[in-house]
């Protein structure tokens, strides 16, 4: 079984935290990819850390997602629930994890974040640095979903490449342990002579966007 990292996507930096802009086309793709993918524009900002609290302003514990949560301005765009990209820019390895958004700070900078302090030590920042540069990425649950799909689409379209995806599908979301979530897709597939359907899973960690394994199936 091999283990392959979270495909990445680059930033673009923007005020405006939760513009999108259409991805652009890639010359070295092959096959059809549809048009519903959006990369995500990215902010740089700052994220300082604590120890949390009983009481949240979105009444969600600071221990939701193994920790791996934060605090954002009252006047952020970002929703009690929504999970954010955050990506270490104070260290040369640039660790990346994903926060869930569990309270609001008044007076707070709109780009500057309150990190539980498990999820600022996973970023490998040392807590006696106390803030440290961060590049914020907001994701909805649609988008966090299309990401995968989109994972599994590249996959899919490696494994078969005279043929062109035409459609696709979500089929479930599980959670599989506290570090482990398994999402599973349906792909056609078209060549000149037949049509496939494929089911591609993955199962990677929430928390950090590493992949364990995922697996291809014609169905």
């Amino acid at each position: 079984m091999y283990a392959y990292d979270q495909y990445g996507n680059p930033y673009v930096y923007s005020p405006y935290p939760i513009a999108y802009v259409p991805q652009p086309y890639n010359p070295y793709q092959r096959g059809y990819y549809p048009n519903f993918y959006y990369r995500q524009q990215s902010v740089q900002g700052q994220a300082s850390w604590t120890e949390g609290g009983a009481d949240t302003a979105c009444n969600t514990p600071w221990s939701t997602n193994n920790y791996m949560t934060t605090a954002v301005s009252e006047n952020s765009p970002y929703k009690c629930g929504q999970k954010l990209k955050v990506k270490n820019l104070s260290s040369n390895n640039q660790k990346e994890i994903t926060v869930t958004v569990v309270d609001k700070v008044p007076n707070y900078p709109e780009n500057k974040i309150n990190l539980h302090r498990k999820a600022f030590q996973a970023l490998g920042a040392n807590l006696d640095a106390g803030i440290i540069n961060v590049q914020i990425t907001p994701i909805s649950p649609e988008q966090e979903s299309s990401e995968w799909g989109k994972y599994l689409m590249n996959v899919t379209q490696t494994a078969y490449p005279n043929y062109q995806i035409t459609d696709y599908k979500s089929v479930s979301k599980t959670e599989v342990s506290s570090n482990q979530t398994k999402e599973v897709y349906e792909f056609t597939l078209q060549s000149p002579q037949e049509t496939l359907k494929v089911q591609g899973s993955v199962t990677y960690n929430p928390q950090t966007g590493r992949v364990a394994s995922f697996d291809l199936k014609e169905v």
